[in-house]
Formats: C-alpha cells, sequence, structure tokens
C-alpha cells in the first residue's frame, strides 16, 4: 500500500497536549524551586531533556518504522518487557522509594520499566488478536490468553506494588476484547473477576484501605489520607470558571503535594480555571476519538487493534488522573500523560504517539 501524509489533526492534537504539557509542568514545577533549586534543575532537565527530547527523537524514530515490525517482533518485545520490569527485584539494579520497588538504578538516571511493559503488553496482545482474529470469541483463544498474561503482570505488578498500572493495562486489555469481538457475556465475567481481585486487595492492603475510604468521605482524616485530595479541591474550587492566571497558583507551594506530578491536573484548573479545564479534557475526548479513526482505516487488523490498544491506554490513565483530582475515583498516583513529571513515561508514549502517526500513513479511504 502506498504510505501517505501522517494524520494532520491528529499531530496537531498531540501537539497542543505536548505545549500544554511543557508548559503546565514547568509552572508546576515552580513549587519545587521554592524548596530546592537543584531539585527543581534535576527535575527539569528530566522532563524536558530526556523526556519530551528523547521522546520527540523516539517519534520520530517509530513514525519512520513501518508498522508491520511491531508484529514481527511482538513476542520478544514483551518478554522483553516483562524482563526489565522484573528486574527491579534484582538488588544491583533496583531502587525503591517510599516502600515501593519500581524503578531501574543505572546509576546516572532511573526509570520505571512498567511503562515499557504497558507497551510491551498493547503490541503482544494486538499480535495476538489478530493472529486468531474470528477464533477469539472461543473461550481458549480469547478470554484464556487474556487471564494468562494478566496473570503474569499481576504477580510482578504486585510484588512492587504498583496496583494502578496493573488496573490501567487490565483495563486496556479488556477494552482491546471489546473491540476484536468478544462476547460481553464473557467480558462481564473478566469484570467481575477483577473487582473481586481489587475487593480482595483492598481488605489485605492497608493503604488501598485509606484510598477508598478517602473516595467515601473527602473530609475523612483531612490532614492524613484525605490531605491530597482536599488540596486539590481548594486548587480546581479557587480557580473558578477562568483561573487564577498561568503561573499564579498558591497551592503548588507547600500545599499539593507533587504538584509537577500526582496532582498537576489542580494545578492546571487552579490557574486555568474551569474553561482550560475542560478545554484540556476535551483535547483528549479528540485524540480517543481521532485515533479510533486511525484504527478504523487502518491497513490491516494488526494495525486497527495497535492503534486502539494505545489510544485506549494514554485516554484511560489521562481520565484516571483527571478523575482521582476530582474526586470521581480513588486516588491512583497515575501521571496524566504529556504533562505531569516522569521522563520514561513521556518518551514511551511520545514513541506510542509515532506509532499511530506511522499507521495513519498507510489509512484506507472509506
Amino acid at each position: 500500500m502506498k504510505e501517505k501524509k501522517v494524520d494532520k489533526f491528529f499531530l496537531v492534537i498531540i501537539s497542543l497536549l505536548l505545549f500544554l504539557g511543557v508548559a503546565m509542568f514547568v509552572s508546576a514545577s515552580l513549587g519545587l524551586l521554592a524548596r530546592s533549586e537543584e531539585t527543581f534543575y534535576s527535575v527539569l532537565f528530566s522532563q524536558l531533556v530526556l523526556g519530551l527530547g528523547l521522546g520527540l527523537v523516539c517519534m520520530y524514530l517509530c513514525l519512520k518504522i513501518n508498522y508491520k515490525f511491531w508484529r514481527n517482533y511482538s513476542f520478544l518485545i514483551f518478554l522483553g518487557s516483562i524482563l526489565l520490569t522484573a528486574a527491579v527485584f534484582v538488588p544491583a539494579l533496583g531502587w525503591s522509594h517510599g516502600g515501593a520497588e519500581r524503578w531501574i538504578d543505572l546509576g546516572f538516571t532511573k526509570f520505571q520499566p512498567v511503562e515499557f511493559l504497558k507497551f510491551g503488553f498493547v503490541i503482544y496482545f494486538a499480535a495476538w488478536l489478530s493472529w486468531v482474529k474470528n477464533k477469539v470469541q472461543d473461550f481458549r483463544f480469547g478470554i484464556l490468553p487474556f487471564a494468562i498474561l494478566i496473570s503474569i503482570i499481576a504477580l510482578i505488578l504486585f510484588k512492587q506494588p504498583d496496583t494502578k498500572s496493573f488496573i490501567l493495562i487490565t483495563i486496556t486489555g479488556i477494552s482491546m476484547l471489546f473491540v476484536s469481538g468478544v462476547p460481553i457475556k464473557y467480558l462481564l465475567g473478566v469484570g467481575f473477576g477483577l473487582v473481586l481481585l481489587l475487593g480482595t486487595l483492598v481488605y489485605f492492603t492497608p493503604y488501598l484501605q485509606a484510598r477508598v475510604k478517602t473516595f467515601i468521605d473527602p473530609a475523612h482524616d483531612a490532614q492524613g489520607s484525605s490531605y491530597q485530595i482536599q488540596q486539590s479541591f481548594i486548587a480546581l474550587g479557587s480557580g473558578g470558571v477562568f483561573g487564577r492566571g498561568f503561573g499564579q497558583s498558591v497551592q503548588k507551594f507547600n500545599y499539593l503535594p507533587e504538584p509537577q506530578g500526582d496532582s498537576i491536573f489542580a494545578v492546571l484548573g487552579e490557574e486555568l480555571g474551569f474553561v482550560g479545564a475542560s478545554i484540556t479534557i476535551i483535547l483528549y475526548i479528540l485524540f480517543l476519538l481521532r485515533g479510533f479513526r486511525i484504527a478504523n482505516r487502518a491497513p490491516d487488523y494488526f494495525s486497527g487493534l495497535l492503534v486502539s490498544g494505545i489510544v485506549i491506554l494514554i485516554t484511560v490513565q489521562s481520565f484516571m488522573h483527571i478523575a482521582s483530582i476530582t474526586g470521581v475515583f480513588p486516588l491512583t498516583g497515575v501521571p496524566l500523560v504529556f504533562m505531569s513529571q516522569g521522563g520514561t513515561s513521556l518518551m514511551v508514549y511520545l514513541a506510542m504517539v509515532g506509532v499511530v502517526l506511522n499507521i495513519s500513513r498507510f489509512q484506507k479511504n472509506l
């Protein structure tokens, strides 16, 4: 099939999200500058040079790599991502923080390998579903392989622990099964099983219990487990309709925990107000819808599923962050894609965008 130009509308959406993301990250990071100039410049370098800079390079490279490459090496990519994520338990490589073992320390930098696992899972699951095709409606070729993959991922992520990434990957996988035509009754069964599993985790995990209690009663323990959501509400409420103005957030200074990371949407709402927050949400919705359009016009089944998986993954993660900050969903700590601190996350997601742009060059005319 002859190559065309990339989908310009999708590229414009990405550009707007990146521009807004960089602006809000720099603004939110000013809270760090007030406490430590060295930390501020270190975080800025990691995000803008290693994350954004290398991410744009990866996006360009993935734009140039034919999408069939990912299908041909899907198993090796997934296996490599599993081994890399499990490497956090190797004493010489792993680095822990706050009781979690989620990072690999290379000496000159630290990164979270789970970001590569998200990408690897989407690639391999898209390849598997495109290989079985209509057999996916058979339990043995659809639900069972998914359950096996998720179980392997759960063994690694629950050990770290990293419940939020497990939830994100599982929701993405279920969505891909739905797109591929798996019967609803099977998906409802998987959903019910997931709820039971998460309920059991909450029952036996104190920190998850605290987050559920905070979700049910945001006023509970305002100086403890509910502190972040209380400060987020204050930030969003003080933003009003049009916001305090760019860079004028008060909550990012010694009030909001991780203003450049877990709480960045609260800073955005305070500075840009209801209007700015709404425009941000609309951009993510447009990203999803345009991605689905590219998937619908993709040259083959694999590329369509791959695009669907990528845009669902990014959108679900973004809305998990927004829902947590606004109190619609329990606090998860997931970063807002293209905006929150996380050089590795930004780099990997830009690489994913490059894959979508490459596939958009082969769109069929419907």
